[in-house]
């Protein structure tokens, strides 16, 4: 006989944040109600509920358009890197992502090493276009200057 509970938090496999769902007894009383990760369904509850869902929608809301600004920032923005390199213009090496946000860290901008895209590796001096995925949803362009140190 299935045990019907509210969502707490978000549990992998089962659902999220506010889904009511039906689950064997041994694992809500085992799991789920200690972890505090459900409750019984009840009115209370669900209101509780919707009223974190609101302030966590809010607090997604506020995070995203920050992320929008430092996007534009970064699309503004063009770093160089110096590199050491031979006669005909080709790397000792090729440029990394850490390059790239320790440079960015020098411009007083502050990005995760996570976000930069390089599609092909960087072994030649010139003019990159990098693209940084700062959310799923918006992504900027990096000017990137490699020069010979």
């Amino acid at each position: 006989m299935a045990v019907e509970l509210v969502l707490l938090e978000k549990v992998d496999s089962l659902g999220d944040i506010g889904e009511v769902v039906r689950v064997a007894p041994g694992y809500a009383r085992n799991y789920l109600l200690p972890q505090k990760l459900a409750a019984p369904v009840t009115e209370q509850v669900l209101k509780q509920i919707e009223a974190r869902k609101a302030k966590l929608q809010q607090e997604h809301e506020q995070r995203l358009e920050s992320l929008r600004q430092l996007a534009e920032q970064i699309g503004k923005t063009s770093i160089t890197i110096a590199v050491e390199a031979n006669e005909q213009e080709k790397l000792y090496g090729s440029v990394s992502e850490q390059q790239v946000v320790e440079a960015m860290a020098g411009n007083d901008l502050q990005i995760e090493r996570e976000w930069v895209a390089i599609e092909e590796p960087i072994r030649e001096l010139g003019v990159y276009n990098i693209e940084i995925n700062v959310a799923p949803e918006i992504k900027a362009s990096l000017k990137v200057w490699v020069v010979r140190v």
